[in-house]
């Protein structure tokens, strides 16, 4: 594909403008089952939403530092270039501070718990984000809802066009475990895959494993667990595969928020590679 990523923003200044839309679908091969979802890359939050967020300018940079899966849409968009057969990308283009697309928006979401659903109310040390008894309801009908109705009408497009569809989450993770992390204390693997019991099948892992297996070894749900697949779909069909990539960010980055180094690039062609291995 021709078309540029994403591009980073000012981060979450006042008068910071909205972006052409909060999501974007990039379209790949008519026939390719893939999307890859790119759901936390993007720094840019809308000043009406900066102004709900009791963080100063220098905080809030700082933790979009440390929540932000920098670069992750870079390394899907150069994977999309390198692979035989293009796949979709379906990428968010605001802050998850703006609302976190991959949460349940309800009480089934665990990260209630750390003030982490859908809309934070809290930061990744734990601290206030927003007001107390800050309402997130208008968040979600602006920017939640109409970002999954997208997100199924991506998958139902494969489905409907090549009868499957592979949903392949890019994320990223920090060296060391941040204070709202549930699952801290556990391995911190190169590359963590996610996985969902209904929606991981076995080709799709092992396709996963050969891909990544030259950065230091692949790792099972920890410190991240899950994958994202649209509830309409979720535990529904077996035609809907997902797998959620973690790449721990001293692969390719310095920490927190710094500058993509050489890794990216190896990092992209492992990915390209499994596009192409699951795309068969």
């Amino acid at each position: 594909m021709t078309d540029a990523p994403d591009a980073p923003r000012t981060p979450g200044t006042p008068g910071a403008p909205d972006v052409a839309g909060p999501f974007r679908l990039h379209p790949g091969s008519p026939d390719s089952p893939v999307i890859l979802h790119v759901p936390y890359s993007a720094r840019t939050v809308p000043a009406d939403v900066r102004s709900g967020i009791v963080l100063d300018d220098r905080e809030l940079a700082l933790e979009l530092d440390h929540i932000t899966d920098a670069h992750t849409a870079e390394i899907a968009h150069r994977a999309a270039q390198a692979a035989g057969s293009t796949p979709w990308r379906f990428v968010n283009r605001l802050s998850r501070l703006v609302v976190d697309p991959e949460r349940f928006p309800d009480e089934r979401e665990e990260m209630l718990a750390a003030g982490m659903g859908a809309v934070y109310t809290r930061t990744t040390h734990r601290e206030d984000l927003r007001p107390a008894g800050f309402d997130g309801g208008p968040l979600l009908d602006r920017y939640f809802h109409p970002y999954a109705e997208a997100m199924t009408a991506a998958v139902a497009g494969r489905l409907a066009a090549v009868g499957r569809a592979v949903v392949v989450d890019v994320h990223s993770y920090p060296t060391k475990a941040l204070p709202y992390e549930l699952h801290g204390d556990g391995p911190r693997p190169p590359i963590c895959l996610g996985t969902d019991a209904r929606h991981t099948p076995a080709p799709v892992l092992d396709a996963a494993q050969r891909a990544f297996a030259g950065f230091g070894g692949t790792g099972l749900d920890s410190p991240f667990a899950g994958t994202y697949v649209p509830l309409r779909y979720y535990g529904g069909t077996a035609d809907v595969s997902a797998l959620m990539v973690e790449i721990r960010r001293d692969l390719y980055m310095d920490e927190p928020g710094g500058a993509a180094g050489p890794g990216l690039d190896a990092l992209a062609a492992a990915l390209a590679r499994l596009v192409d291995l699951v795309s068969v």
